[in-house]
């Protein structure tokens, strides 16, 4: 299948990579034809993700990489290595989630905020910093970002969470403005946007809930067919634009 999709030749890298969203997001862009470069920091995970990839999608090029994202050195080195090996970055997909929250706006720990500043916003700001130079080189340069509904309309057991997630987004909102500034008179080739579920839900979760609705919820599958589906769209089309994947509170 490799070679022949809509991302022929297109190398994107792909953060926190071995769980279910990045498990999908590796699959179906790997379908689509491109060279996928993956990266977490669980190498075990990491190597059961990049194993089902290339089985799903008939030996295509998915790689893995052990990367600590809350490093920025150690992330810079990671899009080095990936411009250098490939000779091209054509796209960042930030997959790394994280989930604290409590059951009243009080009980709010900030234990839970500091774990979640790491985790959702750190890590953004790590992989824009060492992916917008690469990004900007490509002609079809795209970083996305998967936020939450609940940062647009936070909810008060989940202050935490909603506000890492809306910093991370006004992070991708300016690297947004940057990949504009850097278009200049030749005009855009590269974006970063924000694709906006509710929250994810894959087949183990079915499983263990059989009983469960998950109403509102976007399917890690449907998810990574988003990733892809932003490719098809103009850099001036989604630079900078919040894509709704769910209904906007």
């Amino acid at each position: 299948m490799a070679g022949n999709g809509a991302l022929s030749g297109a190398v994107i890298a792909v953060a926190g990579a071995g769980g279910p969203a990045g498990r999908a997001a590796l699959r179906r862009l790997a379908e689509a034809g491109a060279t996928v470069v993956g990266a977490d920091n669980d190498p075990e995970r990491l190597a059961e993700a990049v194993d089902a990839a290339r089985y799903a999608s008939g030996g295509a090029a998915v790689t893995g990489e052990t990367v600590d994202l809350l490093d920025l050195d150690s992330t810079r080195d990671w899009a080095l290595r990936t411009e250098k090996e490939f000779g091209r970055v054509d796209g960042l997909v930030h997959l790394v989630g994280g989930w604290r929250g409590s059951e009243t706006f009080i009980k709010t720990s900030l234990d839970d905020w500091d774990f979640l500043e790491l985790l959702l916003i750190r890590t953004v700001q790590h992989t824009s910093l060492a992916f917008f130079e690469p990004l900007q080189r490509s002609e079809r340069g795209r970083y996305l970002l998967i936020s939450a509904a609940g940062a647009s309309k936070p909810t008060a057991g989940n202050a935490s969470y909603a506000a890492a997630k809306a910093a991370a987004e006004a992070w991708t909102l300016a690297l947004a403005d940057a990949f504009r500034k850097a278009g200049g008179a030749e005009g855009l080739t590269s974006a970063a946007a924000i694709l906006v579920v509710k929250a994810l839900v894959h087949d183990a979760m079915r499983a263990d809930r059989p009983n469960a609705k998950f109403a509102g919820f976007t399917d890690v599958k449907d998810l990574a067919e988003a990733v892809v589906g932003v490719w098809d769209k103009s850099a001036a089309e989604v630079n900078g634009n919040r894509l709704w994947l769910t209904e906007k509170p």
